[in-house]
């Protein structure tokens, strides 16, 4: 049982651990697969392909599919606590990026499922430290962003509203109600402003113009806090590496 738990412990180490040999290895060898894995399924959307490179595309898609299989299986196995890994966020990346091809390969086509496979490149998140503290600084502000993105959403609303009683009456094919104006609004208030749809009234022009001046604050509100979250999980990524202990010595202690 001992040497049980001991070739767990070994195992997470090597899976999460960046700093040994082997971890570098599945480092460059997850990294090789997931690259050959989304160009295989961007080759596979061209008009015209000769049955024997839909023969290598379905071998390389089938190699892919074991190799995922075995590294999420391995980190299962390796997890310190099964459920939460399955629940983790990376835990239901691993999983969602090999299911479609259990879904799909061999009987039946569902492209919806199979953009599925696009995760993988959120796999690529696993092994990058700044990958890691982006992910660590929304952990941080998430209850920040659900704050700014309801504060945004409800100001989209308002400004659809607005503009729908100032440009109802002046172009009613374009603001005939308030869904169509939505489409103005988010356009407007994230200072992408397509051309497509813009006021022509007098009032119109007024309201559009604080509109822009409140879509520029909404644009750099979240930078400013992702800014701040990044520094922090700057500081507590030094705290942990500095409290790390170095392979092998919490095995002999």
């Amino acid at each position: 049982m001992e040497k049980f738990v001991e070739i767990r412990i070994q195992l997470r180490d090597i899976l999460e651990n960046s700093t040994t040999r082997m971890s570098k290895i599945i480092y460059w060898v997850i990294h090789c697969l997931i690259i050959t894995a989304l160009v295989s399924f961007t080759v596979h959307t061209l008009p015209e392909l000769s049955p024997t490179a839909k023969q290598i595309l379905y071998l390389v898609d089938l190699a892919c599919l074991c190799l995922f299989s075995v590294e999420y299986l391995l980190r299962l196995f390796a997890a310190e606590n099964r459920f939460r890994f399955v629940c983790s966020f990376f835990g239901i990346v691993d999983l969602l990026a090999i299911l479609p091809y259990f879904l799909t390969l061999g009987l039946f086509d569902m492209r919806v499922l199979r953009l599925l496979r696009l995760l993988q490149l959120f796999k690529v998140a696993r092994y990058n430290k700044v990958f890691k503290r982006y992910y660590r600084a929304c952990l941080l502000l998430r209850v920040d962003l659900a704050f700014f993105l309801a504060v945004a959403l409800i100001t989209v609303y308002l400004a659809a509203v607005g503009i729908y009683h100032f440009e109802n009456l002046a172009q009613p094919d374009k603001f005939g109600s308030i869904f169509q104006s939505l489409w103005w609004s988010v356009v407007t208030l994230t200072t992408v402003g397509y051309g497509d749809v813009f006021p022509i009234t007098t009032g119109g022009k007024v309201f559009t113009f604080v509109l822009l001046i409140i879509g520029l604050g909404l644009v750099s509100v979240p930078a400013g806090l992702v800014a701040s979250a990044l520094g922090e999980a700057r500081e507590i990524e030094k705290v942990e590496e500095k409290g790390k202990p170095e392979y092998g010595e919490t095995h002999e202690q």
